[in-house]
């Protein structure tokens, strides 16, 4: 679990600064009784201007002329197989579920890690990402404001903004909910020509 944790933080830190380049951004947001979930997407594309093998370097330019140095870890499947010309493609996904359903037992949080790397030959790529379930105590309503004080696993609080009058009505001081929050890295290379 841990070398996973580092691959996944070794891989955002990697494309920080490629998502940094105005990514393009989609956000879809959807409402049912006694449910809320929030997805967005951003998306970056870039082509390789430069490679140093010495030290695993790589130069994006993105379509506006930014460029930015990215150092690929040894994580990386593949990295021979990085070409100058070729476009790096980058999707971040975020999605938190806000379920309101009413649940028993001590608050909790659970993490499941998902990994998928290219095969090996293949042009460097894949995806990582972990999906968080929280278990917590609704500490407060306050129904003009339309927030929800949630307790964690941890001690820690968070005010959750509920814009349904209906889920509103569901929640009471006291009860306990379900947030699931997931997180995706997507990065694709492809052959092609300089933008």
């Amino acid at each position: 679990m841990k070398i996973r944790t580092m691959v996944f933080t070794v891989i955002v830190a990697m494309t920080a600064p490629v998502a940094m380049a105005q990514p393009q951004t989609s956000i879809d947001v959807s409402k049912a009784p006694g449910k809320a979930n929030v997805a967005a997407t951003a998306t970056v594309t870039a082509t390789v201007q430069a490679i140093d093998p010495a030290t695993r370097t790589v130069t994006l330019k993105d379509k506006n002329g930014k460029v930015v140095e990215v150092e690929v870890g040894e994580e990386a499947r593949n990295f021979d197989q990085l070409k100058v010309g070729d476009i790096v493609t980058t999707e971040y996904r975020q999605a938190m579920s806000l379920s309101l359903e009413k649940t028993t037992g001590p608050r909790s949080e659970t993490q499941q890690v998902v990994e998928e790397r290219s095969a090996p030959g293949a042009k460097p790529g894949g995806t990582i990402g972990r999906v968080v379930t929280v278990v917590a105590d609704v500490v407060s309503v306050d129904a003009k404001a339309k927030s929800v004080r949630l307790k964690g696993p941890k001690g820690n609080s968070v005010d959750v903004i509920v814009e349904d009058p209906e889920q509103m009505k569901n929640i009471h001081k006291g009860d306990q909910v379900k947030v699931v929050y997931t997180e995706a890295l997507a990065i694709s290379v492809k052959p092609g020509s300089s933008q």
